[in-house]
């Protein structure tokens, strides 16, 4: 079981992202009863209660899967970094921050989660094939989405941290130790485009300070004069859209 369980943590952030509402509504699905006697005598039904309890716990591990195995983490990082450099303080709130990129990690992961939904939870809901046929079909798209934006090397640390043996080819990868350096990868990416996001506005906020130390005006704060700027500088390049669009486009 413990082999499986980076599986079903996949599976599991495709629950929360894109399974149709209607899935729930199967009514092959087993009830919970806690009853032990009729456990006994369909030993079925009680493995596919365990199978259910078992996913109701890796859901439990939800935000875990959201900040590590999909696209959040670029973006909520790019959307601080953007916050900072613009120096609005809390404005735009977390929640909306956080909101947004929730939405756009829903709209990029949507092509993996309909794989998964194709190809491995509605066979298995649709009683074609079984639980673990089904997790390891899961396997496969989240993987590859994994394997297109992690580094070797941040994958290679992890590797020289546990001792394991190197893979030869990609199927050998541990799926935990790929998640982690998916994890770093996506760190570094999102650093970078934060970087390349403050540069414009720190130019401003010098060419600002510059003015204002040349008109002997050396007790107003730089911050606030340039603050204003900074938006319309932003409102002027339709910021959002542009943003958004290139942090999608990164994806690609």
């Amino acid at each position: 079981m413990k082999k499986n369980v980076p599986a079903l943590l996949t599976l599991s952030a495709i629950f929360l992202l894109l399974i149709p509402a209607a899935a729930f509504a199967q009514e092959t699905v087993p009830t919970l009863t806690l009853n032990l006697a009729a456990g006994q005598e369909e030993p079925e039904q009680v493995a596919k209660l365990l199978e259910i309890l078992f996913l109701l716990t890796i859901l439990g591990m939800a935000p875990s899967i959201l900040l590590t195995m999909t696209s959040f983490t670029r973006i909520i990082i790019v959307f601080h970094f953007l916050r900072q450099a613009m120096g609005t303080q809390q404005m735009p709130p977390n929640q909306i921050l956080a909101s947004l990129a929730i939405f756009m990690t829903v709209v990029i992961m949507m092509p993996t989660g309909k794989a998964i939904n194709d190809s491995a939870l509605q066979p298995y809901l649709n009683e074609e094939i079984g639980f673990s046929e089904a997790i390891d079909r899961a396997q496969v798209p989240i993987r590859t989405f994994l394997f297109k934006h992690t580094r070797e090397k941040d994958l290679s640390i992890f590797y020289s941290i546990t001792g394991e043996k190197r893979p030869e080819t990609k199927e050998d990868v541990n799926t935990m130790l790929l998640v982690a350096a998916y994890t770093i990868s996506e760190l570094k990416t999102g650093f970078t485009i934060g970087f390349l996001i403050y540069v414009p506005f720190l130019i401003l906020d010098m060419v600002i300070a510059s003015i204002l130390l040349a008109m002997g005006m050396m007790m107003l704060p730089p911050a606030m004069v340039s603050l204003p700027f900074k938006i319309l500088l932003f409102i002027m390049v339709d910021g959002w859209s542009l943003l958004t669009g290139s942090i999608v486009n990164t994806f690609q």
